[in-house]
């Protein structure tokens, strides 16, 4: 039985992982971190491309609403002697 590097059938697979963009992120002598980088980011998971962060804008404020001025009124209206 001969030895075999790379099994043929995945071949197409390990040529598509090679040419993956690699993370830009750099390491302690300054060289690249050279991991496959996240889609549609510069970075690897483990240097920050899997999260984005917080949401943008106000959108991080809004928890479940039952403060919010729409849900008062509505309890409001609810109560007896409201009318």
């Amino acid at each position: 039985m001969t030895f075999e590097p790379n099994n043929p059938m995945r071949q197409p697979e390990l040529d598509a992982m090679a040419s993956a963009a690699r993370c830009t992120a750099r390491n302690r002598r300054g060289l690249p971190c050279g991991g496959p980088a996240v889609r549609g980011r510069r970075t690897c998971r483990m240097h920050g491309g899997t999260n984005p962060g917080a949401p943008k804008g106000n959108r991080n404020a809004w928890k479940h609403g039952a403060r919010s001025a729409e849900f008062q009124a509505v309890v409001k209206a609810m109560r007896p002697g409201s009318i």
